[in-house]
């Protein structure tokens, strides 16, 4: 005899700083959300008309540079209201919620195994209870991918990930090759995994996990997520469909301290909170590297995840998506990590995504007729690849009051008035920043600085991939940091250049008596990268400060659960260490 152990999960309270609850409802299938969509969708159409109208048209650089930058930026935001509207459907069916009720099977106390104090050990222990779908008892294998990520941070992500309710295996991929991490390993009775190479960056990590693991489910998490303890409990039923391939959560981050964190952070909560469960509708949610669980058989299917990109989780979504795999992304705050705090760590971040999406654009057309996708999941997948073209449009709106300040080139017809001009801009911006202000409770400057001064990365990212260079693979945290200002020479060129253009342009506008848009224009953008630059300044100073001296990891047991070393042939992998 057995008995099915059901669990009411309560809706918490918003526990995250950018405004998501762990049970997120979802306020896209809110009227006053769809409204200003709607509202938001005609005053992007009614900018677009305003800048195409030839009556409009100015000098055709400054106008063809407008017209390009806002072209793409009025297209994305298209797309983007598209997906929000087509969201609001709870992907969890009746098939979900009754796999989801009989996940948690325990012995019962008359049973024969439930006899004694392994059956009392068995109850009182969450992180062993047997899970079984559609009747089979699963093998669930957990992956923390390491990277050089401070010991305690991953010590907090390897304590909550074993944890987690359900049997699993939990195992640490250690690619910085810590002697630290292994007795930390070690200490907390988990798997330790070292390979003797890093071929593949993260992606190769978890590919030559899996020639080891044997389990048909597995979950990854970068070193700084923490899991929260019902993340299999909230996934793994959707596996109950049989092309299912994975199930994706959001990223969220407690750690909003910097005006970096904040941006960073508030950048991606849109998408996350609406634009990700809009793809639901598409089949075209796609992976983000952690707080997702896989199906072993559709990684199988593939070949593993894709070692060609560091951004191997989009890629892999894709190539799943081609082979008609099924995605599921849950808006649930299910783990919570760390966002980028420091200028070194949100450029190389951004600098990684960005060549992920180029290299999509590039090599993997999504509209290219040999790719086996739906009309809308070419769509969406095509907004992805072009979706940081977005992010070099300010590189050439900054670039556009300089040329009226010196060379008196204007994009648009000097017969249109200020007023007429702010009326159809702010039916397009504004919209934004009030859409933002519904969905996240606040407008945060942190965000747009960040949108603004971030195009040299993104330039950089598509040089790279035009030129073929690869890109070396950085973790978002690591124990070592560098001067601010060797990752942001191009900002302070750019910062230099306006300030000394707003004086020319101030000083022209007091003898011509008259206080010009384009003067209004670039002394704004000077402000906004002046406030970056400031940032930078403090994170400067604050790293000069000296370090507090860390405690010392505790000593190594005298046996280890499982230590692996690979060697560069992944068939060469051998049993280093293993416990008795």
């Amino acid at each position: 005899m057995s008995r099915t152990l059901t669990l009411s999960r309560a809706d918490r309270a918003p526990a995250t700083e950018t405004g998501a609850s762990v049970r997120d409802t979802g306020t896209a299938q809110s009227p006053v959300m769809v409204l200003l969509v709607l509202i938001a969708t005609l005053g992007i159409l009614a900018y677009a008309g305003f800048l195409l109208n030839p009556a409009n048209r100015g000098d055709i650089v400054p106008y063809v540079m407008v017209i390009t930058a806002e072209s793409v930026l009025v297209v994305q935001a298209l797309f983007s209201m598209w997906t929000i509207l087509a969201g609001g459907r709870d992907p969890r069916d009746f098939a979900f919620h009754r796999a989801q009720a009989t996940l948690f099977v325990m012995p019962s106390a008359h049973s024969a195994d439930g006899v004694g104090e392994r059956g009392r050990h068995s109850r009182d222990h969450p992180e062993q209870w047997p899970l079984r779908l559609s009747g089979r008892r699963l093998l669930v294998d957990v992956f923390i991918t390491v990277y050089g990520e401070d010991p305690a941070t991953v010590r907090a992500t390897v304590s909550a990930a074993s944890a987690m309710r359900g049997e699993h295996r939990t195992w640490v991929l250690d690619d910085g090759r810590s002697d630290e991490i292994k007795a930390l390993a070690a200490e907390l009775g988990v798997r330790y995994v070292r390979r003797l190479s890093s071929n593949g960056a993260k992606a190769g990590n978890v590919n030559h996990a899996l020639s080891i693991a044997k389990g048909e489910f597995f979950a990854i998490f970068d070193a700084d997520f923490v899991p929260d303890p019902d993340f299999l409990y909230e996934t793994l039923p959707f596996f109950v469909d049989e092309k299912v391939a994975f199930v994706q959560t959001p990223q969220t981050y407690g750690n909003l301290t910097t005006t970096i964190a904040i941006g960073a952070a508030y950048m991606q909560s849109v998408f996350y909170r609406f634009v990700q469960p809009g793809r639901n509708r598409f089949n075209a949610a796609f992976c983000v590297g952690t707080n997702v669980v896989f199906r072993r058989s559709a990684i199988d299917d593939v070949g593993g995840l894709y070692t060609g990109s560091k951004s191997e989780d989009v890629w892999t979504s894709v190539l799943l998506h081609e082979r008609g795999w099924k995605s599921i992304y849950i808006p649930d705050v299910l783990a919570i990590g760390d966002a980028p705090e420091t200028v070194e760590a949100y450029s190389k971040q951004q600098l990684r995504w960005a060549s992920g999406g180029f290299e999509i654009l590039l090599t993997h057309n999504p509209l290219s007729p040999r790719r086996r996708l739906t009309m809308d999941q070419r769509l969406q997948y095509m907004v992805t690849a072009t979706h940081y073209l977005s992010g070099i449009c300010p590189l050439l709106l900054l670039l556009v009051p300089p040329l009226e300040i010196y060379f008196d080139l204007r994009p648009m017809n000097l017969g249109i008035t200020v007023f007429t001009w702010l009326l159809y801009y702010a039916g397009f911006y504004a919209m934004q920043i009030l859409l933002a202000w519904f969905t996240q409770g606040s407008f945060r400057w942190q965000t747009l600085t960040l949108s603004t001064v971030s195009f040299p990365i993104y330039v950089r990212a598509l040089l790279n991939v035009i030129a073929g260079r690869d890109q070396a693979w950085h973790v978002t945290g690591t124990r070592r940091a560098n001067s601010p200002f060797n990752f942001i020479i191009p900002q302070v060129l750019f910062f230099v250049f306006l300030a000394l253009t707003s004086v020319v342009a101030i000083w022209r506008d007091e003898s011509n008596g008259v206080f010009t848009l384009a003067t209004a224009w670039n002394v704004t953008n000077t402000v906004i990268l002046g406030a970056f630059l400031g940032t930078a300044m403090r994170e400067a100073r604050r790293l000069r400060r000296p370090n507090p001296v860390r405690v010392p990891a505790a000593a190594v047991p005298t046996s280890a659960p499982l230590t692996v070393v690979a060697r560069p042939n992944p068939v060469a992998a051998t049993l280093a260490e293993v416990a008795p």
